[in-house]
This record gives structure tokens, sequence and C-alpha cells, in this order.
């Protein structure tokens, strides 16, 4: 990994090892844990009744009760700790749970247990090669590896971006790939797309023009969560892939011009889309936030846009802020550039990563890509599984 690649997000502990619980303090209200490293985390009596072990379903992991079946204002009568675990009695109540103290010291600490969770962004993406600074693997490491698969997934995950190669070079390769990623979903153009150049296209994507950086179809709902497209026929001269982190775009915008990013985050922008079988259409701002005011997704996609409806002096404001992120696009320090050869496949994150490409002359060298779309929850729900899967035959 090079200097390039900044970590947005630290990795806690999810386990204790040898760090042990040093102290508890009793209220009422509250109980706090010291751990013998000086996290301390305090845990409200409310939190502590709503998340008894016992309300849950041993197969499931599902709650067996509802917020309103826990008392408005449960007290707390003592707690100790008893090896690896908190044991707590109520005033009012009989019950007697136990709290397993390492899931109580990730909770402390924000971790999740899910290190595919913890971004990474690349805003020096100029400094950057797929193989060295990103996932690469081979399709039969990727099917016969579970380690290397997990590792490659987390990694796209973290990184929004992830390649492999060895795919055949026939029709629909691409879906029995995939099929290790994610699951692939039909839209109008089916369940796989072909990217060459056609007379006529009703998408620019299907000529010969360079394509600048965009994110693909912000007119759908929802977005589609990950694209991958897989060269079956590279054009020796052009049709370079471009890439960049619309995170770190983003971030880069907030901290150096916050007015304009907030604009991009508050304003609908309007995005439509007209074919064969389709007619979609959306509205979602260029940026969008988490609850927590995290950066949660970027569109971008300048062929689809429609007309903003905003009052005067608003669009003056947001076609400012707009055009500064667009100018963002075309610095070269912030793309990532590859001639993706026959063979070659990669995964993006769509609502992250902007792609985007140079153009080509088709009648001198044809140039042909299949694409797909997979969806978001299925592609976290394979890492996830995966992981669960590796950890359960280790614990065996």
């Amino acid at each position: 990994m090079t200097n390039a690649i900044s970590q947005a997000a630290g990795v806690s502990p999810g386990a204790t090892g040898r760090i042990t619980a040093a102290s508890v303090a009793v209220q009422p209200a509250s109980v706090t844990i010291t751990w013998s490293d000086g996290v301390t985390g305090e845990f409200a009596a409310i939190w502590l009744r709503d998340n008894q072990p016992e309300d849950r379903d041993r197969h499931s992991g599902q709650r067996l009760i509802d917020v309103m079946d826990v008392p408005a204002e449960p007290r707390i009568r003592s707690a100790v700790i008893a090896g690896g675990d908190l044991r707590l009695q109520w005033l009012d109540e009989p019950h007697t749970p136990v709290y397993a103290l390492n899931l109580l010291r990730d909770h402390a600490t924000g971790a999740r247990g899910r290190p595919e969770l913890d971004l990474r962004c690349w805003p020096g993406a100029a400094e950057l090669a797929p193989q060295r600074d990103f996932g690469w693997l081979a399709l039969d490491v990727l099917r016969s590896d579970a380690g290397a698969r997990l590792a490659w997934l987390t990694r796209l995950l973290q990184d929004g971006l992830a390649f492999l190669s060895d795919v055949p070079c026939v029709d629909n390769a691409i879906l029995d790939a995939m099929a290790l990623v994610g699951r692939v979903p039909e839209t109008n153009y089916g369940f796989v797309f072909d990217v060459r150049a056609v007379p006529q296209p009703e998408n620019l994507a299907y000529s010969d023009l360079g394509l600048g950086l965009h994110t693909d179809n912000p007119y759908r709902e929802p977005v589609p969560g990950f694209q991958a497209l897989h060269t079956l026929l590279a054009a020796p001269d052009g049709g370079d892939s471009l890439f960049a982190d619309g995170y770190a775009l983003a971030a880069h915008l907030r901290a150096t011009e916050p007015d304009a990013f907030l604009t991009l985050t508050r304003t609908p922008v309007p995005f439509w889309y007209r074919g064969t079988g389709a007619d979609l259409y959306a509205e979602r701002p260029l940026i969008e936030l988490s609850c927590s005011g995290e950066i949660a997704a970027v569109s971008y996609n300048n062929r689809s846009i429609r007309p903003v409806r905003l009052p005067a002096a608003q669009c003056v404001r947001f076609y400012a802020a707009y055009r500064r992120f667009a100018a963002l696009l075309r610095e070269p320090r912030f793309q990532l550039r590859t001639h993706l050869e026959n063979g070659q496949l990669v995964v993006f994150d769509n609502r992250r990563v902007l792609h985007g490409r140079t153009g080509f002359v088709s009648a001198k060298h044809p140039r042909h890509l299949q694409g797909c779309y997979l969806t978001r929850d299925s592609v976290h729900s394979q890492t996830a599984q995966l992981r669960s899967s590796r950890e359960s035959r280790r614990s065996a």
C-alpha cells in the first residue's frame, strides 16, 4: 500500500485477548467498565435492558421482544465481572443477564467486527497501480482459495475497486465470475450488457467516444451498487480505463470549499434516461451523506442530468459548486489510468468510484467489453458469510 492511499477509519480490536476488564462502577442508571489498557465504556441501563442476550433467539439471533416490552426506566442493583462476562442484577426484575465483555468492548470502541467497513481512500490515484495497490487475483484462485477470495472481497469493499485476471474471453463469462462476488440483477439491458461501438447508439457508452468520469444509472431506484466490466477484446490504441475515488474527491471539496460541499449535499438533482424498454427518472444530490454526516454516495453523470429546478439565486450557487466538483474530476492527480487487457475484469463500487475511458477508433480496432451490475447487499453478504464460515471452521 503506497502513501497515496490513506486510512479513512481505524480498526478497533474485536476481542480483548490479554486485555482484561480492570474495574466496574455501578449506578442505578448505568454501568461503567474500564479495561486494563485504559479503554472505558459507559453502558446505559436502558441499553443493557434492551440488549439482554436472553431476549434474542439463539438460532436466528433475532429479537424476541419489542422496545415497548422493556421498562422505560430500568434500574441496576449490582454488576460484577466474572471471567469474560459482566453479570448484572436488576433492582425491579428477576432477570440476571450475562453479557460477553468482548462484545461490550467492541461497543465501547466502535468496533463492528467487519474489516470491510473500514474504508481506505485513495486521493492520489495517479500514483497507484492496479496490481500493486488494489485487490488483484486470478479467477481460478478466487474460485478455489477461500482465504484469498475473502481477502479480495474485503479489499473490494474497503477500496471500492478490485481486479480479476484470466477470465475466459467468451460471452457471459462475467456471470460465472460474479457468482463468486454477489448477485447480478436484471435491468432493461438484461443481466449482461455489451460495451462496444454501434451505429446511432442510444447510450454514448456504446460509441467510441471518450467518456468523462461518471457513475452509472443515477436515474434508477436503487442505483446499482457495484459494476463489473470484463474485457473480451481490448483496443491496442486508446480505450484506457479511468477511475477516481468519489469519497476522496468529496472529502477534498469538503475540506477546501465547505460551502460548495454543503450545496451539493442539499440540492436535489434530476436524472433521466429513456431507451428501448425503459423510461427511468430519479432525483438525488450529487453527494449523499449518512445519518452521522459521513460521505455515503456520489452520483455524477453529465450525460443523464436534467435541468435543476431552482430559483435563480440558488441556481447560481449550485452551478458554482457543481463546476468546482466537475473540475476536480478532470485533475489528473485524482485519476487512476490503466489499460485492461483481454481476460481482465474490474469490479467497482458504483456509489463511490467514478469511471470513464479514453476514446478509440472502432473502425480500426474494435473494442468489446461485457458488463453487469451487482446488488450492494449481496456483495457485503458474500463477504460476511465467507468470513463467518472460515471463523467457524477455525474454532471447531
